[in-house]
């Protein structure tokens, strides 16, 4: 047995600016809170000390992505900036149509409403929260066809993100295949814990909707690092480049939407990506409407330029493995602390299991708000709620949804913080776990009707 010394290992790359941010004191802290009705969302900014409510948007560009910013032609129509991010398209993800709009979500709504007639059913392996909402507003209902193991925090299985062909078969053989307008496939699966699918699961996804002839509309916003993780995890891979990887996965499925601003390292900007030449004159006719001319779709020329950049930076291995490498550095820390966290650890995000670190509180009293709502107290560490909040309500009954997984979600941005910021992160995550049985549980006093994590606010039970 080899008695070497695993080395220790730093980020690919330099700082040559700095945003400085401004430190506060848990009594500024504590009003911040109150103010923002205990949501994060609410929180400003410039009152955060290490923000973690999201990856998306909020990556550093790299020096090659701000040259090209200066490049930006921001010709209304035929900008060249939008041919090269066709082409980058083409190149990394292999679809033969791109249609840019301002953001991901703009892609959903297009697919959903092309694609999606009232009364369709919408498999998937399991629910994002934007990408539901436009399949329930296009008149489908979304039906998680995720593996079981996916709903269990503690369960190790590598490929939590695969879909149960057992599940999927019998829905297409229930409601009828004409009732199916696709199979919505997310690498990775974000509400399970940055999870991936495994190549050899959506093979066997491919083969079982082309006996039905339906498509798979693949929810593309992660799937470096979902590639990261099959050549890291699955036999046969690994001597293949992420570059390899991503291309075979996007071959397997016919349309992609794809939030440019979590694995493409942009602020802004989005896509439909697809193959069928007759969608792809619907989705460009459709685009006009709602986001801008088919060669902008809602981004200026320079948005474009810094994402067809980004596209080929976000499979570079040294970036994919220091990206996904930072991640696993938290979440190890947490695990040794004892922490209750999703296991195994995710691509993009350490997710707290909210239902084990306060088990005095029930899911009606919003545990994974609380415990987001406690962090952020402790330390200026902003988080996300992932539970009932954000599973939103059974239109028909008005009920909550009561997922089984009820987490907080510290959500890491590519190249933004250092190794120090992730031990005060674990450090916090720590000081709280220990006095959990201190933390008390929030209600409703505010909620809008649609995607409510965003703008509800809460008070102190």
């Amino acid at each position: 047995m080899s008695n070497k010394k695993k080395r220790s290992w730093a980020e690919p790359y330099k700082i040559k600016m700095v945003e400085p941010v401004k430190m506060t004191t848990q009594e500024e802290r504590q009003k911040a809170i109150r103010d923002a009705g205990y949501n994060t969302f609410l929180l400003r900014s410039e009152d955060v000390y290490i923000d973690l409510l999201t990856d998306s948007g909020t990556s550093a560009m790299s020096d090659r992505q701000w040259a090209g910013m200066m490049l930006g032609d921001e010709a209304y129509a035929g900008s060249r900036n939008f041919y090269h991010l066709e082409d980058a398209v083409r190149e990394y993800y292999g679809y033969k149509h791109v249609v840019p709009t301002h953001q991901g979500r703009a892609a959903e709504h297009i697919i959903s409403q092309l694609m999606i007639k009232e009364g369709d059913f919408i498999p998937g392996n399991m629910y994002f929260t934007t990408t539901k909402l436009h399949q329930e507003l296009a008149g489908g209902t979304f039906v998680d066809v995720i593996i079981d193991e996916a709903h269990d925090p503690e369960n190790e299985h590598p490929f939590k993100a695969n879909i149960d062909l057992n599940k999927l078969e019998n829905l297409i053989k229930e409601k009828g295949a004409d009732k199916i307008p696709y199979v919505s496939m997310a690498t990775t699966v974000n509400m399970a814990g940055g999870q991936p699918i495994s190549l050899g699961n959506l093979k066997e996804v491919r083969e079982l909707t082309q006996k039905y002839d339906i498509p798979i509309v693949h929810d593309m916003t992660r799937v470096a690092e979902n590639a990261y993780f099959i050549q890291q995890r699955e036999p046969g891979y690994e001597n293949k480049s992420i570059k390899e990887i991503v291309i075979e996965i996007c071959s397997l499925t016919d349309v992609a939407t794809m939030s440019s601003k979590k694995d493409a390292l942009v602020n802004i900007g989005g896509f439909l990506a697809l193959n069928d030449d007759e969608l792809f004159d619907k989705a460009r006719n459709m685009v006009v409407i709602y986001e801008g001319l088919h060669t902008y779709g809602g981004m200026a020329g320079r948005d474009m330029e810094a994402l067809s950049i980004g596209i080929s930076e976000s499979v570079d291995y040294d970036h994919i493995r220091a990206r996904v490498g930072q991640v696993q550095y938290l979440g190890e820390k947490l695990i040794e602390m004892g922490v209750p966290i999703v296991k195994p650890i995710g691509s993009h995000g350490i997710f707290l299991n909210a239902k084990k670190i306060l088990p005095h509180l029930s899911q009606d009293q919003l545990p994974a708000q609380s415990l987001a709502a406690a962090l952020y107290l402790d330390s200026g560490v902003r988080a996300m709620e992932r539970g009932v909040v954000s599973a939103g309500r059974n239109p028909e009954t008005g009920e909550h949804n009561y997922p089984k997984l009820e987490l907080v979600r510290l959500t890491i941005p590519r190249r933004v913080y250092t190794q120090a910021h992730m031990d005060v992160v674990a450090e916090s995550v720590e000081a709280v776990y220990r006095n959990a049985n201190e933390i008390k549980g929030l209600k409703f006093v505010y909620e809008p009707e649609y995607l409510r994590f965003f703008q509800s606010r809460f008070e102190v039970l």
